[in-house]
């Protein structure tokens, strides 16, 4: 650790950088049907060996978070995903419902140190970290990333307002770790009591939304706050640098943007569902997992240096299931459609309520041919089991903004 990267590793050749991550799926993809029995039974019939590309891990299945609740109940406590014993695990955490998520030995095992150092947090510094530490597993995360820096952490967690700003006027740290809004929260209240925090000049932010209006107000305090993007499940996946152009992608971390409800990628610059596959992951060795979120690829590379993936950040939820008529449409369901006819670009099914009675329009982007609406509705009523139009759009029209399904219904 020196100088503006956390490693070399940064700043390597990208082709360097996909080679290593390919030849690492083969022994992750080994370890995981030999070790969780949910990857034994879904991956039977794949040799690892043959994994060595971003086209074979595509032919793999996804393994997705909105299905963790459900897998876990059926074969408690992990769903057969977990790649150590029980036993063997350092901490178990339990997320909201409920998703317990194994936490294996060793340090920074959530690879938050990348986004911090890439903050401006150096070794020596007092971070004040504000992320809980029951329950869920935010605020081991980035306590782990501190240390492997070097850093002494103050484990302040969340609320005792007050405590936190007498603390930090205490101690003086230099980093503020949490969600994006608490920093604020403990910079008013210290306001309040007239007490000045001059120590504070770095925050990392995840868990919630960064909005300009709020990086404005911490700038004009004297407080530069990066973000970046992780999930409790495998922890950090991107982070924001001093370039502030998008984050870059971890380097340890396969990420596929893929349509949503299904586990095919989309090109670069299409917004998608992030799918993700750390290889090494051993205690929790989850192959394709579809986090949920939406987001899409960023051409070209970033200004400070690092060459890995950027991504625009998180951009909405994948998962736009909505009901119509008391049946449940799925945006798998509108990708079945496209499926069954190469021809449709792109879709974006609309559902409305202009009376009594709900309504679906299903926009197409395709080059008008005599039929295609008619044969195209009647899919969309063979997948769902309901009615709807079509209408056909120019190629290119649609907005690129990861909606499959779009619920445009007011109940006021």
């Amino acid at each position: 650790m020196s100088g503006e990267h956390y490693d070399t590793l940064e700043t390597r050749d990208p082709q360097a950088r996909e080679a290593a991550l390919m030849a690492a799926l083969p022994g992750h993809i080994a370890h995981a049907k030999a070790n969780a029995p949910a990857y034994a039974r879904l991956l039977a019939g794949v040799d690892p060996a043959a994994v060595t590309s971003r086209a074979a891990l595509a032919a793999l299945p996804v393994t997705r978070k909105s299905e963790l609740t459900e897998m876990q109940a059926a074969e408690p406590p992990f769903g057969g995903l977990a790649g150590v014993p029980v036993g063997d695990l350092a901490r178990i955490f339990c997320s909201p419902g409920p998703i317990f998520d194994p936490e294996g030995q060793g340090g920074d095992q959530y690879r938050t140190a990348r986004a911090l150092y890439a903050s401006g947090v150096r070794k020596g510094q007092i971070v004040h970290n504000c992320f809980a530490y029951h329950f869920t597993p935010a605020g081991r995360m980035f306590e782990a990333g501190a240390h492997a820096i070097g850093c002494p952490v103050f484990p302040a967690g969340t609320g005792n307002t007050e405590q936190q700003v007498q603390v930090i006027a205490a101690l003086k740290p230099a980093t503020y770790v949490g969600t994006p809004d608490y920093l604020k929260i403990i910079l008013e209240k210290a306001d309040e009591l007239g007490v000045a925090l001059p120590s504070l000049t770095i925050g990392h932010v995840t868990g919630g939304a960064f909005l300009p209006p709020l990086r404005a107000y911490y700038a004009e305090r004297g407080i530069q706050v990066y973000q970046s993007y992780g999930i409790a499940d495998l922890g950090l996946i991107a982070y924001e640098t001093t370039a502030r152009e998008g984050l870059v992608v971890a380097e340890e971390v396969i990420l596929e943007i893929v349509r949503p409800g299904t586990g095919d990628p989309v090109p670069d610059g299409e917004v998608g569902e992030v799918v993700i596959t750390v290889p090494g992951h051993g205690a929790y060795p989850l192959i394709r997992f579809a986090t949920g979120d939406l987001s899409a690829v960023l051409p070209g590379a970033s200004p400070c240096g690092r060459t890995n993936t950027r991504i625009k950040g998180w951009m909405g939820r994948a998962d736009q299931t909505t009901k119509v008529k008391g049946m449940f449409v799925h945006p798998r369901q509108i990708a079945e459609v496209l499926k069954r006819h190469p021809d449709v670009l792109r879709a974006r099914l609309v559902v409305d309520r202009p009376g009594d009675a709900d309504t679906m329009v299903l926009r197409i982007e395709a080059v008008p041919e005599p039929g295609l609406e008619t044969a195209v509705a009647d899919t969309l009523a063979a997948v769902t089991k309901l009615k709807g139009r079509v209408e056909i759009e120019p190629p290119g029209s649609l907005p690129n903004d990861g909606k499959v399904i779009d619920d445009v219904r007011k109940y006021d």
